[in-house]
């Protein structure tokens, strides 16, 4: 989780990740860093984020992210 948490604060470093759950809904995060945020998990984790994961649920807060690059990793094995 810690290479998640420096995408993260690459991104932004002024957000609290380890207690925002409104990533997305609270709109804590425009547009164009999340589509930076979702290409840079699917290039430091090497996995491919189907659009079925792209759902507001899987980015709101750093575990939900987690949860879903866990799964995704699973799926791939």
């Amino acid at each position: 989780m810690d290479e998640l948490m420096d995408i993260l604060m690459d991104l932004d470093p002024d957000i609290d990740y380890e207690n925002e759950t409104r990533l997305i809904d609270g709109k804590v995060l425009d547009s164009f860093k999340i589509v930076s945020l979702v290409a840079q998990i699917a290039d430091n984790f090497d996995i491919e984020i189907s659009p079925k994961y792209l759902v507001p649920e899987n980015f709101n807060s750093v575990r939900a992210m987690w949860a879903m690059i866990q799964k995704i990793q699973e799926e791939e094995e």
